[in-house]
């Protein structure tokens, strides 16, 4: 239930912000004649300027002035807004008015403004909402930030589906003018179409775009914390303008529609740099399309963020440092597993060391490092280009993926040679990893040699801070808990029960979870005799305690995810 209200005529009268923050002792009367000095230098506003000199905080001046007011004040971050409610302002009109509608109460809508002595813009939003309005203060940043969360694009780009496919009803003609459109063609409704998928994309934190073509129309679905979620369907005319500009801007080969094509472009959105990775291939019904979002201020990955236990991240650090040998890391595709390159990379990256990698593709560029993108059409192999940089001089190599049994050969020997060499698997956990080398064809002696470690890794969603609620565990998950052989009880489990801040998932946001195997003495003398089973059997064993059920077990029990997420992340675990 939203506080109570006041009625907006309290409202009408003239307050001046320095004066008030003044006589509520927010800020002292010197500040004041600094924060008025700036602004008659500057000309901006003298909430702003207060807040960015540090004088006071956004809540506290919106605080005072809901005092003043004898309204309510409503932090925006702990407070979860109607769905339904919202809808009744538009976005670009509550960005203007700074004001957004909250819930709906006794006939009337309660809505927060970040200024509630604006007279003009009580009377515009009165007037768009078309009913009774309850007026509450809440902080302009704070507002800002929910309108960006709250107001999704879902009308404006189902709208434009629709008019792009108006616009393709001489589809021959129109596809063809769509090879015209330069990059700074922003009128065209396919342009501003894909511009508006990918603000709505970066809005809600989707990883990946899918746009699938179906027998009887087009569907469009994003990835966010690793589930995909519908976002829109529409006519399936509009699937080979969307592919085609796609391709344009990806330089892509836009004639070939009967091959699986690789590229990636820039774009910009809300002053965020995309960097998209883009995935076309043939179906039955036309060409999917997939694009990855990576957004280039994320910043690089360090080992410090990537949630290893301080033992194991010890352990890891370690094994980095090693100077030569194998180090994989594990995992299903979306796992993680470059990342955690990434940031072992970043560790190992100096002035004293040459690192190079080949990768497919190369996703982040890193300052100081050699990297390579694979290309089998001018047949630059993963296998021709390690051969080759290893005639660089390199300290430690980067393999994206170990794809075949000449470049996993070709690793094996750099590693043994004094390089230090990271690559990926795909395996279930780190005990089958080095067995998977042999079912390769790599000589077990190479193996049992080279390899020094292996980290395994999964992610798994974080329940949503707003909407945790304790959570009674069903009978399915007593049993689970009780075959991992945890006898912590069923108490104090908690799950997310869905709010419009993890759009109604209950989930917000991922962790990962590893598990670490060194291979010792005895483990390797296992893989030299070629013996698979029993070293398996001994490398779990020495991973009991500390795999990646136990780690998503121990975060289901602090309350940073739920258990039923914690079976999910681990059920590839189970099966081996």
């Amino acid at each position: 239930m939203p506080p109570e209200a006041a009625p907006a005529p309290s409202t009408r009268q003239k307050i001046r912000l320095g004066d008030l923050l003044v006589e509520q002792k927010v800020i002292s009367s010197a500040d004041l004649e600094v924060a008025l000095a700036t602004q008659k230098k500057t000309g901006r506003r003298l909430g702003r300027i207060i807040v960015e000199t540090g004088l006071a905080g956004e809540n506290d001046i919106a605080q005072a002035l809901a005092r003043q007011l004898a309204l309510p004040f409503v932090d925006l971050r702990r407070f979860n807004p109607e769905a339904n409610v919202i809808q009744l302002l538009p976005e670009t009109q509550a960005r203007r008015f700074r004001a957004i509608p909250l819930a709906r109460r006794d006939g009337e809508i309660f809505v927060g403004m970040a200024d509630p002595t604006d007279l003009t813009a009580y009377d515009e939003v009165s007037r768009l909402i078309q009913e009774g309005i309850q007026l509450a203060v809440v902080s302009e940043g704070d507002l800002l930030a929910a309108i960006d969360r709250l107001y999704r694009r879902t009308d404006d780009i189902h709208g434009l589906t629709e008019e792009l496919a108006r616009d393709l009803s001489d589809s021959e003609t129109n596809i063809i003018g769509l090879e015209a459109l330069g990059e700074g063609t922003i009128d065209a409704p396919v342009v501003r179409l894909l511009q508006t998928l990918f603000e709505d994309a970066l809005q809600v934190g989707a990883s990946d775009v899918h746009i699938e073509p179906q027998e009887k129309q087009l569907v469009i679905r994003f990835r966010i914390d690793g589930i995909l979620h519908p976002q829109t369907e529409a006519d399936l005319k509009i699937a080979p303008a969307l592919a085609l500009r796609l391709k344009i801007v990806s330089g892509l080969d836009i004639s070939e529609k009967r091959l699986p094509q690789d590229g990636r472009f820039a774009v910009k959105v809300r002053g965020r740099t995309v960097d998209v990775r883009l995935s076309t291939l043939p179906t039955q019904y036309g060409e999917s399309v997939v694009m990855r979002l990576l957004s280039q201020g994320d910043g690089m990955p360090t080992l410090d963020t990537l949630g290893m236990p301080p033992a194991m991240l010890e352990r890891f650090r370690a094994i980095l440092h090693r100077p030569n040998g194998l180090v994989l890391v594990t995992g299903p595709t979306g796992s993680g597993k470059t990342t955690t390159l990434y940031a072992a990379l970043g560790a190992l990256n100096d002035p004293g060391t040459k690192i190079i990698t080949v990768e497919d593709p190369v996703e982040y560029r890193l300052p100081g490092i050699n990297q390579v993108q694979a290309n089998e059409k001018i047949d630059l192999s993963f296998a021709r280009v390690l051969r080759a940089m290893l005639r660089q001089d390199p300290d430690a190599i980067l393999v994206g993926e170990m794809r075949d049994p000449e470049t996993a050969q070709i690793a094996l020997r750099a590693a043994m040679t004094g390089h230090l060499v990271l690559s990926t698997l795909h395996t279930n956990d780190a005990a089958s990893t080095p067995v998977r080398l042999l079912d390769m064809g790599v000589p077990a002696f190479m193996v049992a040699t080279s390899v020094q470690g292996v980290v395994a890794q999964r992610l798994l969603r974080k329940v949503c801070d707003h909407c945790k609620a304790p959570h009674d565990l069903t009978p399915q998950e007593r049993v689970w808990l009780g075959r991992a052989g945890d006898n912590g009880g069923d108490s104090g489990f908690i799950a997310g029960r869905g709010c419009d801040r993890c759009h109604h998932t209950g989930y917000a946001g991922r962790r990962a979870i590893h598990e670490l195997l060194e291979i010792d003495a005895a483990l390797a003398n296992s893989l030299a005799r070629e013996e698979p089973a029993r070293f398996v059997t001994a490398a779990r064993a020495s991973l009991a305690g500390r795999t990646l059920r136990d780690q998503a077990i121990a975060l289901a029990r602090a309350g940073v995810t739920s258990l039923a997420e914690a079976m999910r992340a681990s059920a590839q675990d189970e099966t081996s």
